[in-house]
């Protein structure tokens, strides 16, 4: 049987699907709630597969399969942005936040599948179950979808399964099922969007910051495909293979992506980021004060490393310690998204950009940083990070800026959303910078009660909550952009909600919880 933990968790997402559908009830509400009722079940086989050490892949062990509320965010944005752009009359988008919503759970019924056919003996009921939900979402995608739509959704659902089969294999035990889900999900996406409009670029046509983040992601991810095919035959840790890196990574940029991009944004890349980072005095104040902050991170990771030497039975950094680093990512993220979003917007790619590629020079030993950085950085591991790369920063990263990326911006006339949509590029600041450190710190200096089944307290989840009510207080004080329109009791049930999601959830929160925020909000 299910332990209470996942009971607990899967209630709590079956609440916020229902909260959803319950504002824009329609013909995808009937699919959603299949699949996340097909999904609970399916969890099931996915946990007992990973006990059993039956899974194809190698997963992460410290964690359930998390199938249920991993399923439900694609669909869960893709509904909420149709909505949003269908009451701004803008149609192209309100058919995009279809193709989102169907290629989600399309992506989730494929991965539902795969736990049912590697299942022995086969559960019956619970095949029964996926096909009635699969026949549900398939019926609906025949009358809703155009000729070009179901194909760039079966595109999506191709670079899906090959990305899976290459990524899983490359990198055990660093994803639970649902993480892979939503990772290599979302890769699949940007991957698709990027081959689509570099086949259809028209000059002029399109925001060049849209362009950068898919350029971006997708320049790093094939990145470190080739170089771990690359490596395969070569040693990572000399001087020579090094020196390779650094030259093909320079002939990569110069000679795939930077052109990839000039023909996107009909422009030179480098001189339109240099004019773009500097254009006004307000961008070069955040950029410098930004430039501070990011000195100060490092100087805490020598500090603690520094103090590790001195102290021998100090192995690893305490739950308080990695939690600085969320006071710095509010401190960036906040001025950011008052002052100048479209600067925050840029800034946080080129950021993702360079963890990403200080994780490939880590994981490959590549001189002369790598090794010092595989020192600098074990000192912060915890239990998530089991496989060979260390992700929970860029989940971090990443938690922060979807918000900001997944904005519908065009569907928004005037910069911003009505009601509790303007908090929307909030999310994260409030889920994870202020709502899930409060929750980390006063439960674990000052919790006694623990919630049923897991190591998170009462007293955290409750700080956390009246943290993030004040988070919002301080955001309408400062941002004038922001109108709430007396949304008030439905902001305290999606922060609540959410803030208990985090209590019993063990998939990577800094990912999943800004996610179920946004969706609430929008």
């Amino acid at each position: 049987m299910l332990n209470k933990p996942v009971l607990v968790e899967s209630l709590i997402v079956f609440t916020i699907v229902l909260f959803v559908h319950a504002v824009v009830w329609d013909r995808y509400s009937w699919c959603a709630i299949a699949l996340a009722v097909q999904a609970f079940y399916v969890q099931f086989k996915w946990d007992r597969l990973l006990q059993l050490g039956g899974a194809v892949f190698q997963f992460r062990t410290a964690a359930n399969s998390g199938l249920l509320p991993a399923s439900m965010v694609i669909p869960l944005l893709g509904i909420a942005m149709k909505e949003r752009c269908k009451s701004a009359g803008i149609v192209y988008f309100e058919r995009f936040g279809i193709v989102v919503a169907s290629t989600g759970m399309l992506v989730a019924l494929f991965l539902s599948v795969i736990a049912v056919g590697i299942t022995k003996p086969v559960p019956t009921n619970t095949c029964i179950l996926t096909g009635v939900a699969g026949s549900i979402i398939i019926y609906t995608m025949k009358h809703s979808l155009t000729v070009s739509e179901v194909i760039e959704v079966l595109e999506v659902l191709l670079i899906f399964v090959y990305l899976s089969m290459i990524l899983l294999y490359l990198l055990p035990r660093c994803f639970t099922p649902g993480e892979a889900l939503l990772v290599l999900g979302g890769i699949s996406f940007v991957l698709n969007q990027l081959i689509k409009r570099s086949l259809n670029a028209v000059e002029g046509r399109g925001d060049p910051i849209d362009f950068f983040l898919l350029v971006a992601v997708v320049g790093v991810v094939l990145l470190g495909l080739f170089f771990t095919v690359l490596f395969i035959f070569m040693d990572s840790g000399t001087w020579i293979s090094s020196m390779f890196f650094h030259m093909m990574t320079a002939v990569l940029g110069l000679g795939v992506i930077m052109p990839w991009l000039y023909r996107l944004i009909q422009r030179n890349p480098l001189f339109w980021l240099l004019q773009f980072l500097f254009q006004t005095q307000t961008r070069v104040y955040l950029l410098v004060y930004w430039t501070f902050l990011a000195a100060s991170a490092c100087g805490v990771v020598f500090y603690q490393n520094a103090r590790r030497s001195s102290e021998s039975k100090k192995h690893q950094a305490s739950t308080i310690t990695r939690k600085y680093f969320h006071f710095i990512v509010v401190a960036t993220y906040v001025p950011g998204l008052i002052y100048d979003r479209q600067l925050l917007y840029v800034a946080a790619v080129l950021c993702l950009a360079v963890f990403i590629f200080l994780e490939y020079i880590r994981y490959f030993r590549i001189k002369p940083f790598g090794q010092t950085l595989r020192h600098l950085l074990s000192l912060f591991l915890d239990e998530r990070d089991s496989g060979p790369l260390i992700l929970t920063h860029i989940y971090l990263l990443l938690g922060m800026s979807l918000p900001v990326w997944l904005f519908p911006r065009s569907c928004a006339p005037k910069g911003t959303l009505s009601g509790a949509g303007a908090l929307v590029p909030y999310s994260g600041v409030l889920a994870v910078g202020v709502g899930d450190t409060i929750a980390s710190v006063f439960g674990s200096t000052m919790g006694e009660i623990k919630w049923p089944g897991t190591k998170k307290t009462f007293e955290g989840t409750m700080t956390a909550i009246f943290a993030q009510i004040i988070a919002v207080a301080l955001i309408l004080i400062f941002d004038s952009s922001v109108n709430l329109n007396s949304s008030y009791a439905w902001i305290l049930a999606s922060v609540s909600l959410v803030s208990l999601l985090e209590a019993y959830t063990t998939q990577i929160d800094n990912l999943l919880l800004p996610l179920y925020l946004q969706i609430m909000f929008m």
